[in-house]
């Protein structure tokens, strides 16, 4: 069945009714199909997903959920296409930051892929270096069109060095695979701090800005049609401004050229499962907007 397997991944995100578009119908439309979970939802784990916690079933929407419909309403075509450089955004963050030390920065603004990631594995420019068991540089397709970014290591990423390899990592697959997308196939995914903060906590101000050089130039690396930021952290890092993940969802924010949705974090996801439905209506979002740029390349 052809939306046999997307039902199963949405499913396992606890997500249902599924939502479809209305064959026909007009882009964003779509009707309630039906497909409850025989059995509890993936378990959730307390930061990052390290550790199992059984949740309920989040309560489902029986209707388009009206302030994603009248978002994607709002939003004239000209600002789904990305502004041109020097445009004034609240993302021209690379341009605006101060990261600390210029010597330092345009050192790894010139850097290749290899020699990035051997420089963030050797890392030692902030105090996360201290606790962490190695650095977690970012994985995937190094041209993909989708780059997203999360907030840090976990315990298991800085185990194995890969980002969101955890219970978090395993929802964002099944989110990646909701909309047709693979890890490592056509997807980029890295962190705003290569290290992982002690405890699991969320990375501070100063640390981000420390490690933003290294991300900055991953962007430029890949140079990805549309950036996701997984959470606050990651937003902060992207756009250089501290903002509501609810009440920036459904806006296009620019990084320069490159346009920015903002959803929450899959750790977060896990904690608040009723919240699942809103990402799951992010990542639709991110891919109209996607659509909206092939049609116009």
């Amino acid at each position: 069945m052809r939306y046999a397997r997307r039902d199963a991944v949405l499913r396992e995100m606890g997500l249902a009714p599924v939502w479809r578009l209305r064959a026909g119908g007009e882009d964003g439309a779509a009707e309630a199909i039906d497909v409850m979970p025989e059995s509890a939802p993936v378990a959730a784990g307390p930061d990052r997903g390290n550790a199992q916690a059984s949740l309920p079933a989040p309560p489902l929407p029986t209707e388009p959920v009206p302030e994603m419909r009248s978002a994607r309403a709002a939003i004239p075509v000209r600002d789904l296409i990305p502004r041109p450089s020097g445009a004034a955004s609240p993302a021209a963050a690379s341009e605006r930051r101060d990261d600390g030390d210029p010597a330092r920065a345009g050192r790894i603004a010139r850097m290749d892929w290899d020699e990035l990631e051997n420089d963030i594995r050797a890392c030692g420019a902030c105090r996360l270096c201290e606790k962490r068991r190695q650095a977690v540089p970012g994985v995937g397709d190094r041209r993909a069109e989708w780059m997203f970014v999360g907030e840090g290591p976990g315990s298991e990423e800085d185990q194995r060095g890969e980002p969101f390899v955890g219970a978090a990592g395993k929802l964002l697959d099944a989110m990646l695979a909701a909309i047709g997308l693979k890890r490592g196939e056509n997807v980029y995914i890295a962190n705003a701090v290569k290290c992982r903060p002690p405890h699991n906590r969320t990375p501070q101000a100063d640390e981000i800005a420390t490690c933003h050089p290294y991300l900055a130039r991953q962007i430029e690396l890949v140079r990805p049609r549309v950036l996701i930021a997984l959470g606050r952290p990651a937003a902060l890092a992207l756009l250089d401004a501290e903002i509501s993940i609810g009440a920036s969802r459904g806006r296009v924010f620019h990084r320069g050229d490159t346009p920015v949705v903002v959803t929450y974090h899959p750790a977060y996801l896990l904690r608040n499962q009723a919240d699942k439905a809103k990402a799951w209506e992010d990542l639709c979002f991110a891919r109209r907007l996607m659509r909206e740029f092939a049609e116009r390349a």
